[in-house]
């Protein structure tokens, strides 16, 4: 049992949850909580860490076994948690590495295109919203936040897992890169033509949404075939960027099940 904060792996631990480097370098990732470990792909898992508090539930021991593990007093597993009042287990996992036909196998893929999204919160409730709604795949422009932060991980709800996901230079060059593929990419906007539902999902779509305050940059918003809005009462100007996705997926949802 590790009994000791100054034990290398609990340094380790600390490390990856603060630091995206590390993450990037080690190509590793941490997970905490029960349902992020049960749900885990087990091809991804690199080792475990259990509080002493934990040793006891039957149902995660007998997993936790099959794989590389370690025991943790308590105390110093509250210190390699991120969060105030961890679970008792901790799945450190390989990153997983997706193509960019991992998003597009799918006749017409449903896809997010996120450009400088920076809250961990709205990333990770963009990808668990999107399986959801059966988005085939989230592009993330190389300004966003690292989707294995820990907090974007948590607010996935295990969506990461199932989600395949690329990391591309900008919104540009992935238009670029689809242009041949019959994707049309609309971008929620304020001088977008048509409401949202007017529109037509059922082909190969992409939804663009932009920065928390900037919103999409020119550059992206010109890329986009469509420009469409959501409509607002009141004096609201613009919608939480996890909402507004979460109305475009789920309309694009709606019109294909129909």
């Amino acid at each position: 049992m590790i009994t000791s904060a100054q034990n290398t792996q609990v340094k380790n631990i600390i490390k990856l949850n603060q630091k995206a480097k590390a993450r990037r370098e080690q190509k590793l990732f941490v997970a905490e909580g029960r349902k992020m470990f049960l749900e885990a792909p087990e091809n991804l898992i690199d080792k475990i860490y259990v509080a002493e508090s934990m040793l006891e539930d039957e149902e995660v021991m007998q997993k936790v076994r099959r794989f590389s593990w370690e025991a943790v007093e308590n105390s110093v597993f509250r210190q390699m948690c991120d969060t105030q009042t961890p679970q008792g287990i901790l799945t450190v996992l390989r990153q997983p590495s997706y193509q960019m036909e991992d998003l597009l196998k799918e006749k017409n893929p449903l896809i997010m295109a996120l450009e400088d999204l920076q809250d961990p919160g709205n990333a990770g409730t963009i990808i668990r919203t999107g399986e959801g709604a059966g988005v085939s795949g989230v592009f993330l422009t190389k300004t966003c936040v690292d989707i294995t932060n820990p907090k974007v991980i948590r607010a996935t709800m295990g969506s990461v897992y199932r989600i395949p996901f690329l990391y591309v230079e900008d919104v540009v060059s992935l238009k670029q890169q689809l242009q041949d593929r019959g994707i049309r990419f609309f971008a929620a906007h304020l001088q977008g033509k048509n409401s949202y539902d007017r529109e037509d999902y059922r082909g190969g779509t992409a939804f663009l949404i932009g920065n928390e305050g900037k919103g999409l940059t020119e550059q992206a918003a010109e890329a986009a075939d469509c420009l469409i809005r959501i409509p607002m009462c009141g004096q609201v100007e613009s919608l939480n960027a996890a909402m507004a996705a979460g109305i475009l997926m789920y309309e694009a949802s709606r019109q294909r099940r129909n």
